[in-house]
């Protein structure tokens, strides 16, 4: 069984999609499966610059151009059984070979002000062309609800397949590193990429009330940001630290020690930060949206997002032990059920489902 991977994520985002094809290739590759073989496809060329125009440049050319030359004919050269692409749908294998997408969400519809004008277009044009696939794999029961409700997809074609835990305790959690500056022995947390979806606003506005109402939090460590990123907001509160992107071994050291990982994301097609943080032993705030109730499980703890809200949470976990411990017992069982060789496993049954048609 030969099946090509889209690889294209791992040289334009260093988001959650990019996340999943890392993990997927990995335990693909230590997958026990007689006859598998793995073969990467994508245009390796990194593009996490967000300097113009150079990096419309790439994009236009990894989605106009080697989308529809260059990897048809690779394709064709190889002959794979199947064809997976693993984020948006920018390359068709030709005829007779067969394809499968996963889909992530359905943001780009739900939420379209959290993207530029040409990736609206590339992702629903992507989304419309998945009624020509073969089969769908879907990351939460939520995705699969947005995809039969947006696309209307029939559920004999969609199969759901979780994201794996990246700090899983059976599958090798990385040795911490502590980062090389200043860490204060009280903190929270906050994981997560530039666009206005994952809900910084918020958090400002939590840190703006506590002032007002003369509470002194602790420093906010913001992981995966940049200030630039949320300039526009305004000043941000003087104990906010950004750190940019973090390796995943000084993530290790801050989620180990952080109070709590605020996660006030308006929209989610998994959130992997919660189960990274759960694995670990970090609390998680967030709110019942979208697929957050579904990975949380009965270990998050829910808040209304609000600033009011989110703050009364931050400083319940900060003044309860009793609560935070339990929170930390029941994310450390809950995270463990989600697994990259789980997710491989059950990807593969998808592939010999496909293939034997």
């Amino acid at each position: 069984m030969r099946i090509a991977i889209d690889t294209n994520a791992l040289y334009t985002t260093r988001a959650g999609i990019s996340r999943y094809v890392r993990k997927l290739l990995q335990a693909l590759r230590a997958h026990k499966s007689d006859g598998l073989e793995i073969i990467e496809i994508g245009w390796p060329v990194e593009n996490f610059d967000y300097a113009q125009p150079q990096r419309a440049l790439k994009t236009l050319y990894r989605e106009l151009f080697w989308a529809r030359l260059p990897a048809r004919r690779i394709l064709r050269k190889i002959a794979p059984d199947l064809y997976h692409s693993t984020g948006n749908l920018v390359a068709f294998a030709p005829r007779p070979i067969l394809q499968i997408a996963t889909v992530h969400d359905m943001a780009v519809f739900r939420h379209p002000e959290r993207f530029r004008p040409w990736h609206r277009f590339s992702g629903r044009a992507g989304c419309y062309k998945l009624h020509k696939v073969q089969h769908i794999i879907c990351i939460s029961q939520f995705t699969i609800q947005e995809v039969r409700e947006v696309l209307g997809l029939p559920i004999d074609k969609i199969s759901l397949v979780y994201y794996g835990c990246p700090f899983h305790p059976e599958e090798g959690i990385p040795k911490e590193k502590k980062p090389n500056y200043d860490i204060s022995s009280e903190f929270f947390l906050f994981v997560s990429s530039l666009e206005p979806g994952k809900n910084a606003r918020l958090i400002r506005e939590v840190y703006q009330l506590a002032e007002s109402k003369q509470i002194n939090l602790p420093p906010l460590l913001l992981a995966g940001t940049r200030f630039p990123g949320v300039a526009h907001e305004g000043p941000p509160p003087q104990n906010w630290r950004f750190l940019g992107h973090q390796t995943d071994e000084a993530l290790v050291y801050l989620y180990r020690r952080a109070l709590a990982l605020l996660f006030p994301s308006k929209y989610e097609g998994f959130g992997l930060p919660v189960v990274e943080a759960q694995a670990l032993g970090c609390p998680v705030i967030c709110s019942r949206v979208a697929s957050l109730p579904e990975v949380g499980g009965e270990a998050a703890y829910y808040s209304e997002m609000t600033p009011a809200a989110y703050l009364e949470a931050m400083l319940r976990l900060m003044r309860d032990g009793p609560l935070r411990r339990e929170l930390v017992e029941k994310g450390k069982a809950h995270s463990a059920k989600f697994s990259w060789s789980k997710c491989a496993r059950e990807t593969v049954e998808v592939y010999r489902h496909v293939i034997k048609g």
